[in-house]
């Protein structure tokens, strides 16, 4: 078996799935990044039969860096690729030295490689703007950042250029637009303006969303909350203003009035940060073009309630490369990595229940057995999300919630408080107890000593 994909759905199939499984076959992830779709991997193995890759021994674990370049859901195989790299501000540079090219078998296939930026086809946006899908872009933003006010600082103070260049703008008000721009704000007025005297008084963050409210997803008291806060803050939120082009000095929208009048708006930046959604890899497009099931589907691969590819051999999708009536939120990918974790177990012990009734003749033993068939195929349910509510940062410590408890109550929360369950929150979705203790240390090390505001 193999997954394809590091994201949260991928990683939760892989931590997830137990004993029953990996004694019977191996699983090796190739894990694909949302930009070159180069692989880290998440790997568990088992003791028990060989996996159709190779000549897989008992225990052992398979581990690929590489990239996946193709798929063949007839033939059963995946087509990867290594090449060297080396990363510098945040991008990955590629070096002289031939890949070295491979194709691998499968039995079973878990296909979750996420999705890339969508930008609606807008001019200007990729030869301009960053992006915040990967650690690396975040980066990349910041070297931006600091790129930007170093040179501000070469001008005069009434200077239009100064302005723009310490003008940080955000498209999309979506979390990962929000959290942004609430954390871009918190780090000039509560770190940077220590290194920097008086930059806090020149420094602008701006927030677009074309839509009438940020966190459209979210309950209107909280939604109002946000905003109250932004203003607070001096966060410039520009609701209503639709992103039309974008160049390498300034954003050019449309801003629609109350009254439906619309006026062009011009908007200089600095640093420019898109966070406008989600659109499907190639990765993805290539494999719906050999399957005919999946030929009109445009928005993601279509899947059953069991998560199986519609028209794929043995193919099971999930997370955001998906197009499901889910949101496409990590809790989504989680949940989904967990069911298709413990579907496999299920159909393990069916599989090996089925075999066991075939090699049985003595009647009892029989009646027993199918009985507890029947038990376990009734235990395999479809999947089944439960939304648990959704948290946001905004700013100042402070942070909303749109909790669910079952259908019959939603609690909204706004405020220090819940900045704290935030935070509670996000480190207990956090895989492997090392993972918890560096995220909290790196918290406390924050709020002793402040971020880091050096360039490097």
């Amino acid at each position: 078996m193999f997954t394809v994909g590091s994201r949260t759905a991928s990683r939760a199939v892989c931590t997830t799935n137990g004993s029953q499984l990996l004694r019977r076959s191996t699983l090796q992830a190739l894990a694909a990044s949302n930009r070159a779709r180069l692989l880290s991997t998440e790997t568990r193995a088992s003791a028990g039969s060989k996996g159709s890759s190779g000549n897989n021994s008992n225990n052992e674990v398979l581990k690929s860096g590489a990239i996946a370049t193709d798929l063949d859901p007839e033939n059963k195989t995946v087509s990867i690729e290594h090449k060297s790299q080396r990363f510098n501000i945040g991008d990955a540079f590629t070096n002289d030295s031939e890949p070295i090219e491979t194709t691998l078998h499968y039995d079973y296939l878990v296909y979750a490689v996420g999705a890339t930026v969508n930008t609606f086809g807008i001019p200007g946006i990729y030869e301009h703007a960053s992006f915040l899908k990967e650690a690396n872009d975040a980066t990349a933003v910041r070297q931006k950042l600091f790129n930007q006010i170093e040179a501000s600082r070469l001008l005069p103070k009434d200077s239009e250029d100064r302005k723009r260049l310490l003008s940080f703008v955000v498209c999309g008000g979506g979390p990962t637009g929000v959290e942004l721009a609430a954390e871009i704000k918190d780090y000039i007025f509560q770190d940077l303006c220590k290194f920097i005297p008086g930059i806090e008084n020149e420094m602008s963050v701006t927030l677009i969303e074309a839509q009438h409210n940020v966190l459209s997803m979210f309950h209107p008291r909280l939604i109002e909350y946000t905003k109250d806060v932004f203003k607070q803050q001096g966060l410039n939120l520009q609701t209503d203003t639709m992103v039309k082009k974008i160049d390498d000095k300034n954003v050019y929208a449309t801003y629609r009035h109350p009254n439906g009048k619309t006026e062009d708006v011009v908007i200089p930046y600095g640093t420019l940060v898109w966070a406008g959604g989600n659109a499907q890899r190639e990765l993805t497009k290539k494999l719906a073009s050999k399957i005919v099931e999946q030929q009109t589907a445009r928005r993601g691969l279509l899947v059953d309630d069991y998560l199986r590819l519609d028209g794929g051999d043995q193919i099971y999708a999930l997370g955001d490369c998906t197009f499901t009536q889910n949101p496409p939120t990590a809790q989504v990918a989680h949940q989904q990595g967990v069911f298709l974790a413990e579907h496999f177990n299920k159909q393990s012990k069916i599989e090996d229940l089925k075999y066991e009734i075939d090699s049985t003749t003595e009647e009892a033993k029989l009646n027993k057995l199918n009985q507890r068939l029947k038990r376990l195929e009734k235990k395999d349910k479809p999947f089944e999300y439960i939304h648990q509510g959704a948290l946001a940062y905004i700013g100042s410590e402070r942070a909303v919630a749109d909790l669910s408890w079952g259908d019959w109550s939603t609690v909204a929360l706004g405020g220090t408080m819940t900045f704290f369950f935030w935070r509670s929150a996000y480190v207990t979705m956090l895989l492997g107890i090392r993972n918890k203790i560096f995220v909290v240390s790196d918290w406390l090390k924050v709020a002793i000593f402040g971020r880091d505001c050096s360039q490097e």
